[in-house]
C-alpha cells in the first residue's frame, strides 16, 4: 500500500480512476473516467464521461476492471497516461 503513494507522489501528474472499456490494442487500454459537476444555473449534479488511452505494458488488465491511471508525458500522439501497478 505505502508503495502505490510513493509511485502517486514521485511522478506529480494527475491520478484518475476509471473502468477499462477496451483492450484491443497493443500495450494500450481505453479508460472511461466518471465525473460529477453541478450546473451552474439549475445546482443539478451532471455525470460527465470521458475516455483516456492508457499505456498498459503487456496487456495485463482485462475489460470491466477498475483502475487508476496517472499522467506522464506523451507516449505517441493520444496516450498521456499509464496504468498504476496494484
Amino acid at each position: 500500500m505505502t508503495e502505490k503513494i510513493i509511485k502517486k507522489e514521485e511522478n506529480n501528474g494527475k491520478v484518475l480512476s476509471g473502468k477499462i472499456v477496451s483492450t484491443k490494442m497493443k500495450d494500450t487500454v481505453v479508460v472511461q473516467v466518471e465525473r460529477y459537476t453541478k450546473h451552474p444555473k439549475y445546482g443539478k449534479f451532471l455525470k460527465r464521461q470521458k475516455k483516456f488511452k492508457a499505456h498498459d505494458a503487456g496487456n495485463k488488465h482485462k475489460e470491466g476492471e477498475v483502475v487508476e491511471i496517472v499522467e506522464t508525458k506523451p507516449i505517441s500522439k493520444d496516450k498521456f497516461f499509464k496504468v498504476l501497478e496494484k
